[in-house]
């Protein structure tokens, strides 16, 4: 029981890490391409 518990907080928290991580690479490409359109 107490592994599957371990097995949950790491998915909670590895779904939390992989979220910022997918933000920040959106935002990242957006801003990417808002400079490149200004820029051109």
């Amino acid at each position: 029981m107490p592994n599957d518990e371990n097995d949950y907080s790491f998915w909670t928290k590895y779904k939390k890490f992989a979220t910022t991580e997918i933000l920040m690479y959106l935002i990242m490409i957006i801003g990417i391409g808002l400079g490149i359109i200004f820029l051109s």
